[in-house]
């Protein structure tokens, strides 16, 4: 009986590469033999069908021709073959070999996936990286919407200053790795029911450097790096909204043969009195007199950066009104956000005989 390719990974045949990986990569995890519950003859199968629906090539000429295939895979000529691809490519030499780019023997990006199941990418360099670490920095409101720098210090691992991070006593040499033999990797073979998967490893001995200390340098003992308090400079920019992030590249912890790691800062803004935010724009609100609601008048309010500002309040309509004072609110790259002011008419709690008298007096003329 003829073999679909798709009811074997479950999609559709209009499905697009990304589900067809997707698709093959949860059926991998699944079926793979070295899992408890694993299942060889439905892991080969499902592998099959990726390797000629992942190809552009191959898939045209499987929905051409497929319906002439065996369950095995074979061409109706019999031969093992479709399409220049051979199945038994796959698993030559009793097992998957994946090359220091990250391909296999039989092509695609099988190791990527592969990787996954084993634990890690097979055989892809990447550049050593240090840990990357997180801190809580808490400012003021005014802070925040100006912008501010701080000095703060963090005990994390360093480059070891006196060897610069070579782990070499100053005014010796490095010499190349014997365990590595200078690549700085290390090739390794596992056995599994499949044959042999080759993967590669960063050498523990030089850390990927590929070059160890002839002799090793007396603070750090030819590690290269050292835990010790270090000052950093933090600038805050202006119009920083509370718990964002600051990302500061390499400015984590160090490791030999490698990048720094990167250090993230998230800020804290305190609440402020009288100012909140809303966007760009600072809120603010201030209760009025009843008979300043009613005739209008000019306060004096100091703004966020601590000057004055003269703000006339025309005759209210309506017992809360929203006044807008353009160009005093929060600094942005596209411009200054602007001041807004709740009006709020404050009623009094007690009246006097005569305040009484003046708005039974009003209340006659319909007020």
């Amino acid at each position: 009986m003829a073999k679909d390719y798709y009811t074997v990974l479950g999609v559709d045949k209009k499905a697009g590469k990304e589900e067809i990986k997707k698709a093959f990569r949860t059926l991998a995890h699944k079926y793979h033999p070295d899992k408890g519950n694993g299942n060889e003859a439905k892991f080969k199968e499902v592998t099959e069908a990726y390797a000629v629906l992942s190809d552009e090539k191959r898939r045209r000429e499987y929905d051409a021709y497929g319906q002439a295939f065996t369950s095995q895979g074979s061409a109706p000529n019999g031969a093992g073959s479709f399409g220049g691809f051979d199945f038994s490519d796959m698993f030559k030499n009793g097992g998957f070999e994946f090359s220091s780019e990250g391909g296999s023997a039989f092509g695609g990006d099988f190791s990527d996936i592969f990787g996954d199941i084993f634990g890690g990418s097979q055989g892809r360099a990447r550049t050593a990286r240090g840990r990357d670490i997180s801190i809580d920095l808490e400012i003021s409101f005014k802070e925040a919407a100006y912008g501010t720098m701080r000095e703060v210090l963090i005990a994390k691992v360093s480059t070891c200053a006196l060897c610069r991070g070579s782990g070499a006593k100053p005014g010796t040499d490095l010499e190349k790795c014997k365990t590595c033999n200078g690549t700085g990797r290390i090739r390794e073979t596992r056995n599994s029911i499949l044959g042999q998967f080759s993967s590669v490893r960063t050498c523990m001995v030089c850390e990927g450097g590929g070059q160890v200390p002839k002799e090793k340098c007396p603070e750090c003992h030819g590690k290269g790096t050292r835990r010790k308090e270090e000052e950093i400079h933090i600038v805050i920019p202006a119009g920083i909204d509370n718990g964002e992030m600051i990302r500061m590249p390499q400015k984590g912890e160090a490791i030999k043969a490698g990048l720094a790691g990167d250090l993230y800062v998230k800020v804290h803004v305190k609440p402020h009195p009288i100012f909140r935010r809303e966007g760009n724009n600072l809120v603010m609100t201030l209760p009025v007199k009843l008979t300043d609601a009613l005739l209008g008048t000019t306060v004096t309010i100091e703004s966020l950066d601590d000057k004055t500002l003269e703000v006339k309040i025309p005759p209210m309509k309506r017992a809360e009104e929203l006044l807008r004072v353009a160009g005093k609110g929060i600094p942005a790259d596209s411009g200054r956000g602007d001041l807004i002011i709740r009006l709020e008419v404050a009623l009094p709690h007690k009246l006097s005989g005569k305040a009484k008298k003046s708005i039974e007096d009003l209340k006659s003329e319909g007020l």
